[in-house]
């Protein structure tokens, strides 16, 4: 049986990184309507999804929030919908939002699962990103996270910087791993269109590493983190045991029911999606309206609900199941990532190489010319 998780999206952030695609606004003023608009949201929804077992506070920036705000929004989740026991609680942050106090008050209202966008141990590249946030402030940050007590912290690390040499990532590698996270997602940056990074690079102003690069960075990164201890999970994901492996986002790769709360949230039960309207006015407007705050609905045929389970399990070190497979891909596609070690097969499933999760969004498109 798959255990629904709850997603909750904060859409507000003191400043925009240059490169970052994700809704939020930087006004706080409509923080209190945000609010009340929420819980009238989680209302809505109460009893559409069962017990859920986890609960990931994403954005946006959510620790912009006070410790108060917060275990609000919980204590709105625990009245509105029914929670398993031993949750995992996540709460995305910005190291330069965290003191000893506030992640103490995080602790004591039931975060344990702490996610520090640190980014990068170079200010340099931080400066280039437009991190609001100094490397001295990130280090602090997850000491902090340590003292406060918090036994399972994960760090968002960003590689394939424009001007980004090997050694200052291979630096900010070493420097993550000496404050022993249980968690590490190292994401390839994306240069997104409509972001300021996205305009200064069809002006020409800035390049991104060239392809072959890119597969050296993300090589590297899961060798140096293999060999650390760390189990290379998911294309982007690392975790010091399975134990720590984020139990939220897995449901998305698997066909798991969520359900996203808050402005642009995304949710999926069955085989319908949908999402809400990226935009706070619209989405205050519509609920204190008793509307649901939905942009868009899309059912997802059996063939489409296939492909996405191929293509979402290659991004995994579980793979997909060869039987559930084998009819759908046939065995040319199968026998041409196994030529190309891209893949291999075991205990009935397959399963990506290091090579296969490099070019992990790649292989949807090899199903295509093959099939």
């Amino acid at each position: 049986m798959k255990i629904p998780g709850l997603y909750i999206h904060i859409p507000f952030c003191l400043n925009k990184c240059h490169y970052c695609d994700f809704y939020s606004v930087t006004s706080l003023t409509r923080v209190p309507v945000f609010l009340d608009a929420l819980f009238r949201e989680m209302e809505m929804y109460r009893g559409r999804f069962d017990a859920f077992d986890t609960i990931y506070i994403g954005g946006g920036t959510p620790s912009v929030l006070s410790a108060e705000q917060i275990r609000d929004i919980l204590a709105a989740v625990r009245s509105n919908f029914k929670l398993l026991p031993d949750q995992e609680i996540t709460l995305e942050t910005n190291p330069g939002d965290l003191s000893l106090p506030y992640v103490d008050s995080l602790r004591e209202i039931g975060i344990n699962r702490l996610n520090i966008g640190a980014q990068s141990f170079d200010q340099k590249v931080l400066d280039f990103l437009g991190r609001r946030h100094s490397v001295e402030e990130a280090a602090s940050a997850i000491e902090d996270a340590r003292k406060a007590g918090f036994g399972n912290m994960g760090l968002d690390l960003i590689y394939g910087v424009p001007g980004q040499e090997m050694a200052s990532w291979l630096n900010t590698l070493n420097r993550a791993l000496s404050f022993r996270p249980e968690h590490l997602s190292c994401y390839q940056l994306t240069v997104e269109e409509k972001t300021p990074l996205g305009r200064r690079y069809a002006r020409g102003e800035c390049t991104v590493p060239g392809e072959e690069l890119q597969y050296q960075f993300f090589m590297k990164t899961s060798e140096i983190l293999e060999n650390a201890g760390y189990i290379h999970y998911e294309v982007s994901n690392f975790a010091r045991g399975m134990t720590y492996a984020s139990r939220h986002n897995q449901k998305y790769w698997d066909h798991t029911p969520y359900l996203g709360l808050g402005p642009a949230a995304h949710s999926f039960q069955g085989n319908r999606r949908w999402w809400n309207h990226r935009s706070v006015e619209k989405y205050v407007q519509l609920l204190m309206g008793s509307e649901f705050p939905i942009e868009e609905t899309e059912r997802l045929t059996m063939e489409q609900m296939a492909l996405e389970s191929l293509y979402l399990g290659l991004r995994t070190k579980m793979g997909v199941n060869l039987d559930e497979t084998w009819n759908y891909v046939g065995e040319g596609f199968i026998n041409q990532l196994l030529t190309e070690e891209l893949i291999t097969i075991r205990n009935g499933f397959l399963c990506p190489t290091r090579s296969g999760l490099a070019v992990a969004d790649g292989l949807t498109a090899l199903f295509a010319s093959s099939s």
